[in-house]
């Protein structure tokens, strides 16, 4: 069971780091052959992001819904991220291409997704509650004491 931290938490990150939000949405739920290996294809590749910690993932959590899915990344850099997905040799190129050669534009699955370079020191987070999550699990959780304890203080303002 996830230890609840009663005393609010906040995040250290050193240096730069990208946030990387990537999901799918099922438009036809009858096209199974569509979208199926769509949403098989990121637990693969998640497998191979942690089992090499020098590719640069930092963490990654997966949120299910009904016809939504998203997943959230945490990156080292985005040129690790980068290099991942357009590396030959790794699970998201032959994700990518399977998914354009079976037809990908057809409408019955979307993909999207959205990344944000984050500057040191541009950020701020609490955990109030909480187990080590978010970018708890992708920093080092420290308490939000002193000027930690505020939004404005967490951003050094």
């Amino acid at each position: 069971m996830a230890v609840i931290e009663a005393q609010p938490m906040t995040v250290r990150m050193e240096g730069d780091f990208v946030v990387f939000l990537i999901g799918m949405r099922i438009n036809r739920f009858r096209s199974l052959r569509r979208w199926w290996p769509v949403f098989t294809a990121m637990p693969r590749m998640i497998k191979e992001l942690e089992a090499d910690p020098s590719l640069g993932l930092l963490h990654a959590r997966f949120h299910p819904g009904i016809r939504n899915f998203v997943l959230v990344q945490y990156w080292r850099s985005l040129e690790h991220l980068q290099r991942f997905a357009h590396a030959r040799e790794h699970e998201h190129q032959t994700a990518w291409n399977a998914f354009y050669k079976a037809g990908g534009n057809d409408g019955a699955v979307g993909i999207w997704h959205e990344t944000y370079v984050v500057r040191a020191g541009d950020y701020e987070c609490i955990y109030a509650g909480m187990p080590a999550y978010g970018l708890g699990l992708a920093g080092t959780r420290v308490p939000a004491e002193g000027r930690l304890r505020s939004a404005k203080g967490r951003l050094g303002a």
